[in-house]
């Protein structure tokens, strides 16, 4: 790895711009998310549910370090919940792509959104967290690939790019 691109990262997080960055693209995730449900009336599943909670994660990821991007310790924490979030995604968009490229009677995802009751987003936002959908019917395309697939390559690129940032926080930089 580049020790030059592993300073400019840790300098550019260093900004509240770039974790504003990684707040909006994930905050266009969730409003795109709210666009297929209700413009195009597309019925969320609990794997898509489950898809919109990890992308929160990132949000809130973001917004740990926008709150003080020059502390380390935030620039840290928001790294390991970005990562988190990111792999958490990962595993649930690949769970979700194998029920809809092969289904079967013997694996099928859950009937309603099982949360914490200290987290029970289904029933405070349920226009957002309650799941109507079945997981395994394909209800969108594009490019022939499905959304869960999608989000497979979106949960990718923020859990890599996540990581380098992570690890750019412990190199040393002649400026800090």
């Amino acid at each position: 790895m580049d020790i030059i691109m592993l300073a400019s990262l840790r300098h550019w997080s260093q900004s509240r711009f770039s974790w504003l960055l990684l707040a909006l693209t994930a905050i266009g995730l969730e409003a795109t998310a709210l666009y297929f449900q209700y413009g195009m009336e597309l019925m969320p599943c609990v794997m898509c549910v489950y898809q919109r909670i990890a992308v929160l994660g990132i949000v809130a990821a973001a917004f740990i370090g926008i709150a003080n991007p020059k502390l380390a310790l935030m620039r840290i924490a928001g790294g390991f919940l970005w990562i988190y979030s990111a792999y958490r995604g990962i595993a649930l968009a690949w769970e979700h792509t194998q029920l809809i490229l092969n289904p079967s009677p013997f694996a099928t995802c859950d009937f309603f959104v099982t949360l914490p009751s200290w987290f029970a987003l289904q029933d405070w936002f349920p226009a957002v967290f309650q799941a109507t959908g079945d997981c395994s019917v394909s209800q969108w395309q594009f490019l022939s690939l499905e959304m869960p697939q999608w989000m497979l390559f979106i949960f990718s690129a923020y859990f890599a790019v996540g990581l380098l940032v992570l690890i750019s926080q412990v190199t040393t930089s002649k400026d800090d």
